[in-house]
Order: structure tokens, then C-alpha cells, then sequence
């Protein structure tokens, strides 16, 4: 299953953006396997000094910025397991900024981060692993809007891309 095959219909298009990022011809574990190698490979390449560094203020550390990766994948995760399964309750959104504050992002190492993602990478990959087509393919509601198990695996993939990208460039080249 590859972006191909998505529809538009299945996800919300505040949503399009990051399922673009991802290469129309890869499948959707291999995306999520590659994702993690190149995301381990790029933070842990990331120098001690900028942990901590902001592009402007009130803006994320990169390690808040990773820390936003990791939560976003798990509320991913989470609409697709209840999906997946064919649970038709609607699922509510969630506000990113709520979530970095009490996070204390900026108390842990960039390890420990890189840690943390890697685990839960493997744990969504076991999950979308034991999808089938059709679990793959249904629909539910999540912030108001229809979301599809793969879309959310496929959100999952793009919204790392986006932030690395955001991080190379904003907090990295700047």
C-alpha cells in the first residue's frame, strides 16, 4: 500500500502537506522503517549546543521539536489502532503547544529522545504491521474529520519529514 493508493477523502487536508512529503512508490512499513533509520541517523548527529537552541522566541528546541514528533506519533498510532479495529467513535483533536510544556523536553538528553522515538517507532511499526487491507483502508473521525488507518500511518511518515526539515533548515543553517 502506497500513497498511491490514498485518496484524498481519507484525511483532513491540513493534513496534505506532510502526506506529500512522502515518496508516492514506497510502501507504507518500508516509509515507516526508513523513516526511523534516517530520523535516529539525524538527530543523533545533531551537536550538543543546539539542543537548546530556538530559531526565535517562543519557538520549540529541537528537543521539544522531537519530543512533538514522538507525541504526534503516538496520538497517530492511537486513532489508527482505534480505527483499524473498526471503532466508529469520533476521536477529538489535541493541541500540540499544551503538550510541550509539561513534556520537560529541554530536562532530557537528546539520547534519551532518540531512545524514546525509536521504541515507538518499532511499536507502530508491529501495529501497522497487523493490519490487513480492509483494517487498513477503514475510516473513522478524528478532529471532525474522516481519517483512514493508512492515512494516519502515512501522517505518521510526513509529519517527521516536515520537522526535520524544519530543524535543517531554521535551527541547523541558520
Amino acid at each position: 500500500m502506497t500513497i498511491k493508493d490514498l485518496d484524498h477523502s481519507e484525511y483532513n487536508a491540513f493534513y496534505r502537506n506532510y502526506v506529500e512529503l512522502v515518496r508516492n512508490d514506497v510502501h507504507l512499513l518500508d516509509a515507516l522503517r526508513n523513516g526511523k533509520q534516517k530520523n535516529v541517523t539525524f538527530y543523533n548527529e545533531i551537536p550538543e549546543e543546539k539542543w537548546h537552541y530556538a530559531y526565535e522566541s517562543g519557538k520549540w528546541t529541537i528537543l521539544e521539536v522531537l519530543q512533538h514528533v514522538i507525541d504526534t506519533e503516538r496520538i497517530f498510532s492511537y486513532r489508527a489502532l482505534r480505527i483499524g479495529r473498526g471503532d466508529k467513535t469520533p476521536l477529538a483533536g489535541f493541541e500540540q503547544d499544551d503538550y510541550i510544556k509539561p513534556s520537560q523536553a529541554n530536562e532530557r538528553s537528546m539520547q534519551e529522545l532518540v531512545e524514546e522515538y525509536s521504541l515507538v517507532r518499532d511499536c507502530t511499526i508491529n501495529l501497522f504491521k497487523g493490519f490487513n487491507d480492509e483494517a487498513l483502508a477503514n475510516t473513522g473521525t478524528s478532529s471532525d474529520a474522516a481519517l483512514s488507518t493508512r492515512a494516519a500511518g502515512f501522517i505518521i511518515c510526513g509529519h517527521e519529514v516536515h520537522h526535520a526539515n524544519i530543524i535543517y533548515t531554521r535551527y541547523l543553517n541558520s
